[in-house]
C-alpha cells in the first residue's frame, strides 16, 4: 500500500511531517511518497530513513498555503496537495493526507478526485471521544449549507464507517439538534428527522451538543457550519480544561493531589489527544483522503497514516457505494 502525504502543508511542516511518516512507513509496513520540496524534505529527514525504500520524495516546488483561497489549486496546479489527489486518482497511490490548507484539500480531492456516484456533497467525518468509546459526527466543516439529501447521505456514510472501519454492528444514528423532540429544531432538521426515520438507516433520533461526549449515538449527523461550530468549542473547552489544571499545578497542595492523580491524568489525556486519532476522512470522494489539524505533530501525522490505511483495507469507498444501492436517501428540498 502507497500513501501520498503533502509534506508542505501544515504548521509544523516539513519536519514534523517527514518525521511522523517515517515513524508510520515503520509500524504500518507501507510505502510513504512525501510530495514538496525535495531540499526541504531531505533537510528534515533522519540519517536512518534516507535508504529506506519505504520513504519516497515527489519534487514539487509549488504549495499552497494556509491563508489562502480555496481556489489556488486552479493556478498551483503543481502544488503538494494537487499532486497528491492526482496520484489517488492516476493509481499511484490509495490514499492521501494534508494536515494543511483544510478549503484547499477538500476543493483538491472534490475536483481531482470526483464524487462517489449518489453523493451530492462530501463530509469531513470527525472521530470524538465519549463515555463509552468513539463518536463519528459529520459533517463537520466540509459543506456549510445543506438540504435534507445532504444530511441522509452524511447519515449512509457515517454508517458504513463506523461499521466498517469502527467495527460497530449496525451504528446508531443521530441528528443533533436543538431538542431531542422531533418537533425541535429549524425546518432542516425537522425534515430530516422524518426523512431518517423512514430510512432504514439504525435511526435514534435527535441528540442535543449536552449529548456530543456521552456515547448517545455512534454517528451524530449535522450540515457543516454547525458541526464546525461544536467541534471547535470542544476543542476550546479541552484547552481550557487542561489550562485549569495546569493553574492548579502552580500550587503546592494542587501540585501534591495533582502528583497521586498522575495514572488517572495520564490515561485521561490519552482519551482526549487528537494525535491519537490524526485526521478525519472526508467522506462522498473517490478516494480516499485524510484531513488532520494544522498543528499536527508527528504522532499525530503518523496517526493519520493509521487511518488511511484502515479506510483503504476496509474498502470504505466501495461500501459506501454499494450501500447507495440499498438505501437510496429521498431528495427532499427545504422550502
Amino acid at each position: 500500500m502507497k500513501i501520498a502525504i503533502d509534506a508542505m502543508g501544515g504548521d509544523y511542516a516539513p519536519a514534523e511531517i517527514v518525521k511522523g511518516a517515517v515513524q508510520a512507513a515503520s509500524l504500518y509496513g507501507v510505502e510513504i511518497v512525501l510530495v514538496g520540496d525535495k531540499e526541504a524534505i531531505l533537510k528534515s529527514m533522519p540519517k536512518s530513513a534516507l535508504n529506506d525504500s519505504r520513504i519516497q520524495i515527489r519534487h514539487t516546488s509549488e504549495m499552497i498555503g494556509m491563508k489562502e483561497p480555496a481556489a489556488a489549486f486552479r493556478t498551483k496546479k503543481e502544488a503538494s496537495v494537487v499532486i497528491c489527489a492526482e496520484m489517488v486518482r492516476d493509481g499511484q497511490a490509495q490514499a492521501m493526507i494534508s494536515v494543511g490548507n483544510t478549503a484547499s484539500a477538500m476543493a483538491v480531492a472534490t475536483f481531482k478526485l470526483g464524487r462517489i456516484e449518489g453523493i451530492d456533497r462530501p463530509a469531513i467525518a470527525t472521530d470524538l471521544p465519549t463515555i463509552t468509546g468513539r463518536t463519528i459526527l459529520l459533517d463537520a466543516g466540509a459543506t456549510a449549507d445543506c438540504d435534507v439529501a445532504n444530511l441522509m447521505q452524511f447519515a449512509l456514510m457515517g454508517s458504513v464507517y463506523a461499521e466498517k472501519v469502527m467495527s460497530i454492528p449496525n451504528p446508531r444514528v443521530a441528528l443533533l439538534s436543538i431538542g431531542e423532540e422531533e418537533c425541535k429544531g429549524n425546518e432542516l432538521t425537522k425534515l430530516a428527522h422524518t426523512a431518517l426515520r423512514d430510512s432504514g438507516l439504525n435511526f435514534i433520533g435527535n441528540v442535543e451538543g449536552r449529548h456530543l461526549f456521552m456515547g448517545a449515538a455512534d454517528v451524530i449527523v449535522c450540515d457543516g457550519f454547525t458541526g464546525n461550530i461544536a467541534l471547535k468549542s470542544a476543542e476550546g473547552l479541552g484547552e481550557y480544561v487542561l489550562a485549569l489544571i495546569k493553574q492548579e499545578a502552580k500550587n503546592p497542595i494542587g501540585r501534591l493531589c495533582l502528583g497521586f492523580s498522575k495514572p488517572i491524568l495520564r490515561r485521561l489525556k490519552y482519551r482526549i489527544d487528537y494525535t491519537e486519532h490524526g485526521g478525519a476522512p472526508l467522506l462522498g470522494v473517490n478516494g480516499i483522503c485524510i484531513i488532520g489539524h494544522g498543528r499536527s505533530n508527528a504522532k499525530a501525522i503518523s496517526s493519520a497514516v493509521k487511518a488511511a490505511v484502515s479506510a483503504v483495507e476496509h474498502n470504505v469507498i466501495s461500501s459506501i457505494s454499494t450501500s447507495l444501492c440499498n438505501v437510496t436517501p429521498k431528495s427532499v428540498k427545504v422550502v
